[in-house]
């Protein structure tokens, strides 16, 4: 073996974590990871803004299960992606985030960009620490695949001084750590998951949440085999999107709040009591239900409304045993029940599916997309009322994948969600579903797209405004008083026409088709940018 620089030593850690790819934005003080990069075949992503490249690694977290990296530079590097680590902490993503700084010896003197960022990115990482010397370089990265992975997963921030990265070592000398074959999960206390049996032997209005914390279970199957013995109603959200066909029997997705009001009993696996389902509190849901609520955070147990068992464990590990203790159960009048609320709440949605008006209505240009969808795309949502309409409308069934920021919310995750996708599973179309507001934060990351022949096709659907906002903007102050919520039919495709890429522009419905076919197939960075009549579908919705 050799000696080497410490840039050389990180690449060298990430690819025994099995790192293929490493987003990033340029800076002097991460140079040296490059040119380790160089050596060890992982290949270097660059974006046009450090958020992106956050989202990026956390994209390919989603995609592939193991952590995404990217890497930044001191100062207002580390400061930029802050905002996509937040999200990544929020919706439970592992992700490794490496941050340059000075040289040590510079510290607090005033070197350029030095700042504590190990304290600043302490309240949303799971860990946040500076590596000590470059013979351990190894031994930390081990760590923070270790943390990122261990229970709820979430990012982990590693600070490399210039220095650290300059200084040479021997690479003969392993770390006496090593990456784990894959992270631990824990099962369910045994009595704890007889009681729930007990509890589902004897509902007579069962209902089931699925969240994402799914995607980290060595038993994602468990949903569909819970699903098919039970046959009880299901409702999945986030990254559980597609754990069951579109067409099974127990899916539900529209009539959630009548099932909640009336349900009996409610098991509540690997999803928050958060603002998506009320707290957990009436009248959303009923008064005297009892909760089965199962999380690999034994803290969120119970957090915000009492639960009659508490599971700390893996929701895959927890279905599968849930099987095995309670065998089947069949509740076909309440299964038929929430299957009429079901078809009532969907057929006012056909009107607009169906329509062939001018512009285009949000519903039909979403069914239009479904229709052109393959068994193994990648749909990334990236805004608030037409990428909500997306989420009802198309129907994802695993290998594809449905990805959307997640319980904090955050609009621009698109750009590096899409870059990563792409990346991680190139055989697949990734589309990526936005709103007119939220394409203008990181639009010029199809710039990068194009120059890296990373190919992906935008639908755009353009309201002239932050809809999600403005509508209840409207409700309550009145239209004369909605301000800084207005925007124009924007033509966003020349900007992506003016960065390499492919745009068409929509204003009738007979475009339609046609434009989504042409992007699909040009196999570039391509935007279809959609001029959209108003809806009423989301009407009444909350945004905050």
């Amino acid at each position: 073996m050799a000696y080497v620089h410490g840039g050389r030593l990180v690449a060298q850690a990430l690819k025994r974590h099995g790192t293929t790819h490493l987003f990033t934005l340029c800076g002097g003080h991460i140079q040296a990871i490059y040119d380790g990069c160089l050596d060890e075949d992982i290949r270097v992503v660059d974006t046009r803004h450090e958020q992106t490249a956050g989202h990026a690694a956390d994209g390919y977290a989603r995609v592939t299960g193991r952590p995404g990296v990217c890497a930044v530079t001191a100062g207002p590097g580390v400061t930029d992606v802050v905002t996509a680590v937040a999200n990544a902490q929020r919706a439970g993503i592992p992700m490794v985030v490496v941050g340059g700084a000075g040289p040590r010896i510079l510290t607090d003197m005033g070197s350029l960009q030095d700042m504590d960022c190990v304290t600043l990115m302490r309240p949303i990482t799971k860990w946040s620490v500076q590596v000590p010397e470059v013979r351990r370089i190894g031994e930390y990265i081990d760590s923070a695949f270790r943390i990122a992975q261990a229970g709820v997963p979430g990012p982990v921030f590693l600070e490399m001084p210039l220095d650290l990265l300059m200084n040479m070592h021997d690479d003969a000398e392993l770390p006496a750590t090593r990456p784990l074959a894959e992270p631990p999960r824990p099962a369910g206390d045994p009595r704890s998951v007889a009681a729930a049996a007990q509890l589902l032997k004897e509902a007579q209005r069962p209902v089931f949440l699925i969240g994402t914390q799914i995607r980290w279970s060595p038993h994602r199957d468990s949903v569909k085999r819970a699903a098919d013995a039970f046959e009880v109603p299901f409702y999945v959200n986030g990254m559980a999107r597609g754990s069951l066909p579109a067409d099974h029997a127990g899916l539900f997705s529209r009539s959630r709040r009548y099932a909640l009001a009336e349900a009996d009993v409610v098991f509540v696996f690997g999803t928050p009591f958060d603002f998506r389902v009320e707290y957990g509190r009436s009248p959303t849901w009923a008064e005297t239900v009892r909760i089965v609520q199962v999380d690999l955070d034994g803290a969120e147990l119970g957090r915000n409304r009492r639960v009659d068992v508490a599971i700390h464990g893996d929701s895959g590990i927890v279905l599968t045993q849930l099987l095995e203790a309670a065998g089947a159960k069949k509740a076909p009048e309440w299964l038929a029940a929430v299957r009429a609320d079901e078809t009532k709440r969907r057929g006012k949605m056909l009107a607009e599916i169906d329509s062939n008006d001018s512009p285009p209505n949000p519903l039909r240009v979403c069914a239009e997309l479904g229709k052109r969808l393959k068994p193994n795309d990648i749909v990334i949502g990236d805004g608030g009322d037409f990428v909500a309409t997306a989420a009802y409308v198309l129907k994802m069934e695993w290998p594809q994948l449905w990805m959307d920021p997640g319980p904090l919310g955050t609009l621009g995750v698109g750009p590096g969600y899409a870059m990563a996708a792409k990346l991680a599973r190139p055989d697949a179309n990734v589309v990526l579903v936005y709103g007119d507001g939220s394409f203008g934060l990181h639009a010029l990351e199809f710039e990068a797209m194009a120059r890296q022949n990373i190919p992906v096709v935008a639908v755009i659907g353009n309201d002239a405004g932050w809809t999600q906002i403005r509508r209840g903007q409207i409700d309550i102050y009145g239209a004369e008083r909605a301000v800084a919520t207005a925007l124009e039919y924007t033509r966003y495709e020349k900007v992506v026409e003016a960065c390499g890429g492919v745009g068409f522009w929509v204003e009738k419905i007979e475009d339609l088709g046609p434009a989504l076919d042409a992007a699909f197939a040009s196999k570039k960075p391509a935007c279809v940018n959609v001029k959209i009549a108003k809806s009423d579908f989301r009407k009444g919705a909350i945004s905050v």
